[in-house]
C-alpha cells in the first residue's frame, strides 16, 4: 500500500512537471510571438518615419539648391557686369596710352631735329671762337706793340686800376648805404632806448655784500675764537663760513663762496657780540634762528621783485632762488637789483616794439638766475640758469632768452637780443659796476694801441671812460672814403681783441687844414 502510494505520488509529480514545462514553453510561444508582432509593428513604423524624414530631407536640399542657384546667378550677373566695366575702362586707357604714345614720338622726333640743330650751332660757334680768338691774339700783339706793354703788365696795370675804381665805389656806395640805414635805425633805436631810459629811473646804490663785522674792541676777538677755539669752530660749523681774525684791528673777516651763508654768518656774529653770550649751544641756536629769518628774507625779496615786475605764476623754488641774488654782486652791483633793472627795460622796450611786455620782463628778471647757484655748478651762469629754470616749468622762449643772454647760445628771438640790449645798459651805465684802477687803465691803452697800429693814424684818445675813442687820421694818407672802411677796420679788430660791455663808439676824423703867413 505504501509502494502503490508512493508511486501514484511520484505519478503525480511528473504529471506535474509535465505540465509545468508545457505551459511553460506555450507562456514563452506566446510572449515570442507577441514580440515578433511588436517588432514589426515598430519596423513598419520607423520604415514609415524613415520614408516621411527622406521626402521632407529631398524638399529641404530641393528648397536650398534653389537658393543657392538664385544667388550664384544674382552673383554672376554683378560679376559679369563689374567685368564688363573694367573691359570698357581698360580700353579707355589703351587708348590714352596709345594718343600718349603718338605724342611722345612726335616729341622725339622734335627733340632729334632740335639737337640735329643745336649742333650745327655749336659747330658754328665753335668757328666763331676760333675766329675771335684770332682777333683777339692779334689785337694784344698790336696793343703790345703800340703801348711797349706786355701782356701781364697791361693786365696787372688794368686790374690795379679796377680795384681802386672798385674800392672807391665801394666805400661811396658804404656810406650812402650806412647813412640812410643809420638815419632811419638811429632814429628808432635813440628813440626806443631814451624812452625806456626816461620811463625806469631806479635809485642807484652801490650795494655790497659785507664780509668785515666790526667789533667794539680787540678784546671780544679773545670771546669770539673761545677756549681752545671752541667758538670759532662752533660758528665756522654752523655757518660753513671761515672766520680770519688777524692784526686788523677791532674787526672780523668772513670768508666764503656762498653769499647767503656768509649773511647768516654776519647776522649771527653781530647779534652774539651785541648779546656777549657766546658760547657753542648759544651759536647754534642763534644761527639756526638767523638761518631761518635769511629765508624768509630771500623768499620775500623774490616775491617782491616779481610783484615789482608785475611777474606772475612763478614756481615757488625759483621765487627762493630770485631772492638769493639780494646778497650776490656782481662788479659791486647788487645782482637782484640789477635783474629788476633789466626787467623793467626789457619791458619797456619790447612795449615800443608792439611786443609782449610780461614775457620780456619775465626773462630780464630771470636772466642772470643762474648766479644763485653758480658757486655750487659750474659752467657759464647763463646756461645753468637756463637749465635751472626749465626744471621748475618755464616755457622755451624764457629758456632760450636766459641761455642766449652772453650768447652761450646764439639768439634766435627778438626777446633774446632785447634782454642782450637790456643786460648791457644796466651793466654799462656809468656808476653801475666797479673795477681796478689798473685794469681800467689797461683797457684804455691797449684801445688806443689797438687804432694806433692801422696805416694813416696821426693820434688816438679814449675818452667817455673806454666807451669812444677818437682816431686822427692824416688827410693825405687817408681818403673821406677810405676812412670809413678804417672805422670798420678798427672796430672789427677791438671786437676781436678786448673783452668789454656794451659798446665801445669809434670816431674817425680826417681833415685838411691849410696855413699860410702873411708877412711884411
Amino acid at each position: 500500500m505504501n509502494e502503490y502510494n508512493v508511486f501514484m505520488s511520484l505519478i503525480g509529480i511528473g504529471i506535474g512537471f509535465v505540465l509545468a514545462y508545457w505551459m511553460k514553453g506555450k507562456i514563452l510561444s506566446q510572449k515570442i510571438t507577441d514580440a515578433e508582432s511588436e517588432g514589426l509593428s515598430l519596423v513598419a513604423d520607423a520604415k514609415q518615419r524613415s520614408e516621411k524624414l527622406l521626402k521632407e530631407a529631398e524638399i529641404e536640399a530641393k528648397d536650398r539648391l534653389f537658393k543657392m542657384k538664385s544667388e550664384f546667378e544674382a552673383e554672376t550677373r554683378e560679376t559679369r557686369a563689374e567685368v564688363k566695366k573694367k573691359e570698357k575702362w581698360l580700353l579707355q586707357k589703351e587708348e590714352n596710352i596709345d594718343r600718349k604714345n603718338e605724342s611722345i614720338e612726335k616729341r622725339e622726333r622734335e627733340t632729334v631735329r632740335k639737337e640735329k640743330k643745336l649742333l650745327k650751332k655749336e659747330e658754328e660757334i665753335e668757328q666763331d671762337k676760333l675766329k675771335y680768338n684770332e682777333l683777339v691774339e692779334e689785337q694784344k700783339k698790336q696793343l703790345e706793340r703800340i703801348s711797349g706793354l706786355t701782356s701781364e703788365q697791361a693786365k696787372e696795370l688794368l686790374i690795379r686800376a679796377m680795384e681802386n675804381e672798385a674800392r672807391y665805389e665801394g666805400a661811396k656806395l658804404v656810406k650812402r648805404i650806412e647813412g640812410e640805414a643809420k638815419e632811419e635805425a638811429s632814429k628808432k633805436a635813440k628813440n626806443i632806448i631814451a624812452t625806456a631810459i626816461q620811463r625806469y629811473a631806479a635809485d642807484f646804490v652801490a650795494e655790497r655784500t659785507v664780509s668785515v663785522v666790526p667789533l667794539p674792541n680787540d678784546e671780544m676777538k679773545g670771546r669770539i675764537i673761545g677756549r681752545e677755539g671752541r667758538n670759532i669752530r662752533a660758528l665756522e660749523a654752523a655757518t660753513g663760513i671761515d672766520l680770519i681774525i688777524d692784526d686788523t684791528p677791532e674787526a672780523v673777516i668772513l670768508s666764503g663762496f656762498n653769499p647767503v651763508r656768509r649773511e647768516i654768518a654776519r647776522i649771527a656774529l653781530t647779534r652774539l657780540i651785541s648779546d656777549g653770550r657766546i658760547h657753542p649751544a648759544r651759536i647754534e641756536d642763534v644761527v639756526k634762528k638767523v638761518g631761518h629769518e635769511v629765508e624768509a628774507v630771500i623768499k620775500e625779496a623774490g616775491e617782491q621783485a616779481a610783484f615789482d615786475l608785475g611777474v606772475h605764476s612763478i614756481h615757488p623754488e625759483l621765487i627762493k632762488y630770485i631772492g638769493r641774488l639780494k646778497f650776490r654782486t656782481s662788479y659791486a652791483q647788487n645782482v637782484l637789483q640789477h635783474s629788476i633793472e633789466v626787467g623793467f627795460l626789457s619791458g619797456i622796450m619790447a612795449s615800443e616794439l608792439g611786443l609782449n611786455q610780461k614775457m620780456a620782463r619775465r626773462m630780464g628778471l630771470l636772466h642772470d638766475i643762474g648766479k644763485a647757484i653758480d658757486h655750487e655748478v659750474e659752467g657759464p651762469h647763463a646756461l645753468i640758469g637756463s637749465k635751472l629754470i626749465k626744471k621748475f616749468g618755464e616755457s622755451p622762449k624764457v629758456v632760450h632768452a636766459v641761455a642766449a643772454h652772453h650768447e652761450d647760445v646764439p639768439p634766435a628771438s627778438v626777446y633774446a637780443l632785447l634782454v642782450q640790449a637790456a643786460d648791457g645798459l644796466s651793466g654799462a651805465r656809468p656808476g653801475a659796476r666797479r673795477e681796478l684802477l689798473e685794469n681800467y687803465i689797461k683797457r684804455l691803452e691797449e684801445l688806443e694801441k689797438i687804432a694806433n697800429s692801422f696805416k694813416g693814424v696821426a693820434n688816438s684818445y679814449a675818452i667817455q671812460a673806454g666807451r669812444e675813442i677818437r682816431v686822427i687820421v692824416e688827410s693825405g694818407i687817408v681818403s673821406d672814403e677810405e676812412s670809413i672802411l678804417l672805422s670798420k677796420d678798427i672796430v672789427k679788430k677791438i671786437e676781436e681783441a678786448l673783452t668789454f660791455p656794451g659798446q665801445i663808439k669809434v670816431v674817425v676824423i680826417r681833415e685838411t687844414r691849410a696855413v699860410e703867413y702873411a708877412n711884411k
